[in-house]
């Protein structure tokens, strides 16, 4: 039985990714040393987790004066995702970080949120086993021994859509809560398989020697994956803001895919401890989120498309998530995505 290095199980505590977690409660982070050219707007975006290689475009935002130089000056804030939704809704926040089941939640809760750019191309969440339990399509997971954080977030999202593709139900799986130890879990066989980010546990196993089959939601269902949400609100009062804040997050992400090296020395800056003996691990967790960052060809980045939020409504309504069918048109926009 192989187990995984005591560094790598650090670094992988340390890169648990976005939905889904528990992160530290909302807290401010300084936005570096972005040169200043009055006026500027200022703007706290609300992430779901603590300061991390995953928000490398960001750092690159504000460090090169992109945020700054589109008259933003930009902090981040950590926290709990369902709590920025809620700032967001009621306009304490002008915009967080979420993916597109959120904001389906959210719309059917009466909050007046709106997805107005895709930041993850492709939902990030998979269904990860190593390769002698044989698990590599959805209906292999029939009888087996799942672990997940728990029954909510991105991760319950992604295993619920698995699931479902095989015409399978949680009756038919054994569900184990076990916190953010999926790649530990897996490694010493504690569950069969397990639910996590595609770029955290199966990277983490990886390094370890570990080779690992996926099972990923988007080969099954298309949910809009994590992007830039606002609200109704700030659209209404102040579409320059929201055109502004989209067309900085755009050219900080195509940056930071055009000069990887340097982003991720950058977020290292932001970030002290992904670097020293974690640096190996999360250059490896960089690398493999860049592909997810990346627009499919013929694709146009930012943009996401109704059937794609009308299937995750329904689906969504379908799983009992929400009670209702949220109309797909309410819950994004395209009207700010620039071409780059």
């Amino acid at each position: 039985m192989q187990s995984i290095p005591r560094f790598l199980l650090t670094a992988l505590l340390m890169l648990a990714l976005t939905a889904g977690c528990t992160p530290l409660p909302p807290q401010a982070a300084s936005s570096g040393n972005a040169p200043s050219a009055p006026p500027h707007d200022q703007v706290s975006l609300g992430v779901g987790f603590v300061p991390n290689v995953q928000f490398a475009p960001y750092y690159v935002g504000m460090e090169k004066g992109i945020y700054a130089d589109n008259g933003i000056d930009l902090e981040m804030s950590y926290g709990f995702e369902n709590d920025y939704l809620k700032l967001v809704g009621v306009n304490e926040t002008q915009f967080m970080v979420g993916s597109g089941d959120q904001v389906v939640l959210g719309r059917a809760q009466g909050l007046p949120v709106r997805y107005v750019m895709n930041w993850y191309t492709r939902y990030p969440v998979v269904v990860f086993a190593k390769v002698e339990q044989g698990i590599s399509a959805p209906i292999d997971l029939a009888g087996k021994t799942i672990g997940i954080p728990g029954p909510f977030g991105a991760s319950y999202v992604a295993l619920r859509g698995i699931l479902e593709a095989a015409g399978l139900s949680e009756q038919d799986i054994q569900l184990e809560s076990i916190g953010f130890t999926q790649a530990a879990a897996v490694s010493e066989d504690k569950v069969q398989a397990a639910v996590d980010y595609a770029v955290n546990g199966p990277i983490v196993l990886q390094q370890a020697g570990i080779t690992t089959s996926q099972i990923a939601l988007d080969d099954y269902l298309v949910v809009p994956a994590n992007g830039l949400v606002t609200n109704e609100t700030t659209l209404a009062d102040n579409p320059d803001l929201v055109r502004r804040m989209v067309n900085a997050t755009q050219q900080a992400i195509a940056y930071t895919l055009a000069n990887p090296d340097e982003a991720f020395a950058i977020t290292l800056t932001y970030v002290p401890d992904a670097g020293g003996e974690n640096e190996a691990a999360n250059r490896a967790v960089f690398d493999a989120s860049l592909p997810y960052w990346t627009p499919a060809a013929g694709q146009t980045p930012g943009a996401t498309n109704l059937a794609d939020w009308q299937a995750a409504a329904e689906f969504m309504q379908q799983i009992g998530l929400v009670d209702t069918l949220v109309p797909a048109e309410e819950l994004f926009s395209n009207e700010f995505v620039q071409p780059q």
